[in-house]
């Protein structure tokens, strides 16, 4: 009797063992899917039901669901940040431009005083610092927000020089501007936001550049990157500052005098890191700076 007794035992364990093992698999399955249909952006409140789940899968359930809901509110948010900044481009456009068109016809007037002309100019420079900054943030914002995608692909480096236009800029201040690269240099960029933030910084390099200076834009090949070199003979920055000239609306004291908001810097490593790329300054006051942009020659899909 105690063997038969034993034997029975045995098997109501094993039959407990296994059916502990079913189900235990059964809900692994389930947490599974429920992971998985997540991942790929397919989960719905119709492919699990509480009543029929284990207390952890009903926990895992509703912590997808309020993933979920938190998702499609970023969406929605996104999507009203999108009209806002769309708003705020058209509705500020046309009322720019007509004040600068009529600062500029007054300043054409023969019955203005002195005193007056300068006070329009000073309303046309205000004005066309407005309108910079707007279209900054503007721009900003489309690709904070990933309302703006930048797409790399592989470009000649050349083709971001072709792009940029300050020589006539440099011949007015007095400035050398040199650019060289080698014409079967590539990388992975895009062409319009990149060339936009190398733009950037060689305005930059020409604004802070005495008359006499030069600026030179050059590229160097390495072997996963492509160096770009906007090295200037300008004023300078100091140790403290080069830390911060990259934040936003962020200028140093030292040239507060001169026009700019602090945003093009910003805006160029934004543009360079959402490519796979970056950007490093070296300077020391009153000797210039060499700002380096480097880009990657594979799309590091891990930006995008």
């Amino acid at each position: 009797m105690r063997g038969i007794f034993f034997i029975i035992i045995i098997i109501v364990f094993i039959f407990s063992e296994l059916f502990i093992y079913i189900r235990t698999s059964r809900i692994l399955k389930q947490i599974d899917a429920m992971l998985e249909n997540a991942i790929n952006g397919d989960f719905s409140e119709s492919d699990f039901t509480e009543s029929r789940l284990s207390k952890l899968e009903a926990k895992m359930y509703r912590y997808l669901a309020a993933g979920k809901t938190a998702k499609n509110q970023i969406v929605r948010e996104r999507n009203a940040i999108k009209e806002l900044v769309s708003d705020i481009s058209h509705q500020t456009k046309t009322p720019l431009s007509n004040i600068l068109i009529y600062t500029q016809l007054l300043n054409e007037s023969d019955n203005l005083d002195k005193n007056s002309k300068d006070l329009l100019l000073h309303i046309e420079s205000q004005t066309d610092k407005l309108k910079f900054l707007i279209q900054a943030l503007v721009k900003t914002s489309r690709l904070e927000n990933g309302i703006v995608s930048v797409i790399p692909k592989e470009n000649s480096i050349l083709q971001i020089f072709n792009n940029i236009d300050y020589y006539a800029v440099a011949e007015k201040k007095g400035i050398s501007l040199i650019f060289d690269a080698l014409p079967d240099l590539k990388a992975e960029f895009d062409l319009k936001w990149t060339s936009e933030a190398v733009s950037n910084i060689i305005d930059n390099a020409l604004k802070y550049t005495s008359c006499g200076g030069s600026v030179i834009v050059s590229a160097k090949d390495y072997e996963m990157f492509v160096r770009i070199d906007v090295a200037d003979t300008g004023i300078g920055i100091s140790e403290e500052d080069t830390a911060k000239i990259f934040n936003r609306f962020y200028r140093s004291a030292e040239v507060s005098g001169e026009k700019g908001v602090g945003v093009g810097l910003y805006l160029a490593r934004e543009i360079l890191s959402k490519e796979g790329g970056y950007i490093k300054v070296s300077s020391r006051l009153k000797e210039g700076s060499v700002f380096s942009v480097f880009l990657p020659k594979q799309a590091n899909l891990s930006k995008m």
